[in-house]
């Protein structure tokens, strides 16, 4: 006897649900929205203990802070995560030295910005902040081979709590420390005293202990890392580089209010558009190339199916809740979240096509993709800042709409051939 069409819908749906790809999905959704909860209650106490002035000098020095922070991430986990099964305990003895050495390097680099800061702009509040945070490197290295490794074993799940227990707790000690000590000093040290959770935890995730193998030698990471490292840096850009820009443009006090706008809006979805490279990249190393478009695509709906409506109900709700929940000085800011949170869709696209290129083996095309997309959002951002804030927001998602949906709608078509070159960002992405 046939099942009835609804048992059949409710059987479909029950194994989807069970699909690695939505668990995982649904995993860091679930994590970064009680993140967001807790963030929320730390942005609401923090905007109505100090003034937009305090939130820019903060935004200064975290803006810094991550801008430097990418030169980490130099490809060597993904290289891991991509590895074969024989190489890999030689890959994880050099993979850990090497986080050793990029992340005292990065520190150096961060000490070197902050004495810059400092001597040249004369600002000591800001450098500061910046020269204390260069202690996050140090918490970094004994727990990153670990989290690669949980993350090669698709165990996403592992990965968002670990996640959302850091951002919590970063939060958390947000909350304490503006209530008793309003200051920048308030938002900016939680950074610092979370690190330590995040390596706990990342050690606890998966064991692992430096084989009894020779060393692989550095040329593994050549492919995976200059190019990744590239990535990260034009995405940083992206993120920070905007809020330079508008301080520049605007002066401090604007920025404060649009440090607010992007983390009330845009600070929300981009959070799950991290989440789903994350996730999307191990699954489609696994998937292969011969189940890869079809792992893709389901990944692109399944994302847009999930992100689409939070973007719209923060769009077109923002008016509505910003002067209630934060209060009504910011609530000039409103139309600022709106337009910050559409920007999502985009970036959604552009992280998913990373995701296919890098498991094709091409991250180069990434970050070309990535640093024309940068580009693209910051001069319409400095083109839009002419006519104030909210001709920014515009001007920054009109550029990165006008190159990674493109690009995205491209990659979603079926293609022979396995090249991939920056000009077939336009032309089409590899199946």
């Amino acid at each position: 006897m046939n099942p009835t069409p609804a048992f059949a819908h409710t059987g479909r749906l029950m194994a989807l649900m069970r699909a690695p790809l939505v668990q995982g999905l649904v995993a860091f959704a679930s994590a970064q929205a009680a993140t967001r909860v807790v963030r929320l209650a730390a942005l609401l106490v923090v905007a109505r203990a100090v003034s937009p002035e305090t939130i820019g000098a903060a935004a200064l020095a975290l803006s810094l802070f991550e801008l430097v922070r990418v030169l980490a991430d130099a490809g060597i986990g993904q290289r891991l995560i991509v590895a074969d099964d024989d190489a890999l305990p030689a890959l994880c003895r050099t993979a850990y030295r090497l986080f050793w050495v990029v992340c005292l390097g990065t520190a150096m680099v961060q000490l070197i910005v902050a004495a810059v800061l400092a001597a040249a702009f004369d600002m000591a509040e800001p450098a500061a902040m910046l020269a204390v945070l260069s202690l996050v490197y140090i918490a970094m290295p004994p727990g990153l081979v670990q989290i690669f490794l949980t993350m090669r074993a698709n165990r996403m799940g592992a990965c968002a709590r670990i996640a959302a227990t850091q951002n919590m707790a970063d939060c958390a000690m947000t909350l304490a420390l503006v209530v008793v000590w309003p200051s920048a000093w308030a938002i900016v040290l939680p950074k610092l005293l979370a690190a330590p959770v995040w390596t706990v935890l990342a050690r606890r995730s998966t064991a692992w202990e430096p084989a009894a193998v020779a060393p692989a030698p550095v040329r593994e990471f050549a492919l995976f890392g200059p190019a990744i490292l590239g990535t990260e840096i034009f995405n940083a850009l992206r993120i920070h580089g905007d809020k330079l820009i508008v301080s520049a443009l605007l002066g401090t006090e604007m920025l404060g209010l649009y440090f607010f706008a992007f983390n009330a809006g845009l600070g929300i979805t981009q959070s799950f558009v991290a989440a789903c490279n994350i996730v999307v990249f191990p699954h489609l190393a696994k998937a292969g190339q011969d189940g890869g478009l079809r792992e893709y695509r389901k990944a692109f709906a399944t994302g847009l199916a999930m992100l689409i409506p939070v973007v719209a109900a923060q769009a077109l709700l923002a008016p509505v809740y910003v002067p209630v929940v934060f209060g009504a000085n910011w609530s000039e800011a409103a139309p600022l979240v709106s337009l910050l949170a559409c920007a999502a869709l985009p970036l959604l696209a552009g992280s998913l096509v990373g995701a296919k290129m890098r498991v094709a083996g091409r991250p180069q095309a990434e970050a070309m993709l990535t640093g024309t997309a940068t580009l693209a959002a910051l001069a319409g951002l400095s083109i839009g800042a002419g006519t104030g804030l909210a001709g920014a927001c515009i001007g920054f998602g009109l550029g990165l709409g006008t190159v990674l949906l493109p690009a995205a709608a491209i990659s979603l078509l079926p293609r022979r051939s396995a090249a991939f070159s920056f000009t077939a960002c336009f032309k089409g992405v590899t199946s």
